[in-house]
């Protein structure tokens, strides 16, 4: 997976006029770069934090998100890029922040955190390239400069390279699920987080009642006929790739509901 460096980053914010950082509004706290937030501060940039995929979750708990973060002086707006809500509000919010035309806003953040998918619905056609996975067919692969109209340009970039947010989401978000050497660890993480917020997610998306997460893991691998050859024994890195693909693809389905 080819992935923007901290330098090109550096280059990009410094040439930009305003920043929109997208991050998963599933799990707000875990998808906002702090490093890429005091580099935007150091440069006197504009920074909008857009929470994508408002759809993944209850209105209230985007509500809770933004005023939690409007709270810690963070400029917020939600969005649902591929349901093109709060997209067009969106458009004027960015318009509003430029000081002049023509103006260029370089869109970052972690991937698979919608940012080509935010660039798109701005410009109303496709341009930057999607895919709910890292590392498969679709995934922004280089810097792209896209018109969104006249005198309004914008920047899509790969994802930030190191992911500065928490375990596991330096791992599920920084390789392709078939480049990580072992996914069980990363996968025991969501199975755990996923339970913890919602009690029936490994149901919903298995069909499984276990809690265990390295049980569901097994009984992931067994289902689906996921076996050693000589062993016989289930075949958990790959029921771990699985669960980690299900959870960009939000089949395993949660969220982290803002603080009180």
């Amino acid at each position: 997976m080819r992935l923007a460096s901290w330098r090109v980053i550096t280059r990009l914010v410094r040439s930009a006029d305003v920043v929109v950082e997208v991050v998963d509004i599933r799990d707000p706290l875990s998808t906002m770069s702090r490093r890429l937030e005091r580099m935007v501060r150091a440069f006197d940039r504009a920074l909008l934090v857009v929470l994508n995929k408002c759809d993944l979750v209850p209105r209230g708990v985007a509500e809770g998100w933004k005023a939690y973060l409007e709270g810690r002086g963070y400029r917020v707006m939600y969005v649902s890029a591929t349901s093109r809500l709060g997209t067009r509000m969106l458009r004027g919010w960015i318009k509003a922040e430029a000081p002049y035309k023509p103006f260029t806003v370089v869109v970052v953040g972690y991937p698979k955190t919608g940012k080509s998918s935010v660039i798109n619905a701005l410009r109303g056609r496709k341009g930057a390239s999607t895919s709910p996975i890292p590392g498969s067919p679709g995934y922004t692969r280089g810097v792209q400069i896209l018109k969104v109209e006249e005198g309004f340009y914008m920047i899509d970039t790969p994802g930030i390279i190191p992911v500065d947010g928490p375990w596991p989401e330096a791992i599920i978000r920084g390789k392709a699920p078939e480049e990580i050497p072992d996914p069980v660890p990363a996968a025991v993480a969501l199975i755990e987080r996923a339970l913890k917020y919602n009690p029936n997610s490994v149901r919903d998306a298995y069909g499984i009642e276990e809690t265990d997460p390295y049980r569901v893991l097994e009984l992931i691998a067994l289902k689906r006929g996921w076996k050693y050859k000589i062993t016989g024994e289930p075949l958990i890195e790959e029921a771990a790739r699985t669960v980690i693909r299900d959870y960009h693809t939000a089949k395993l389905y949660f969220y982290v509901p803002p603080p009180i």
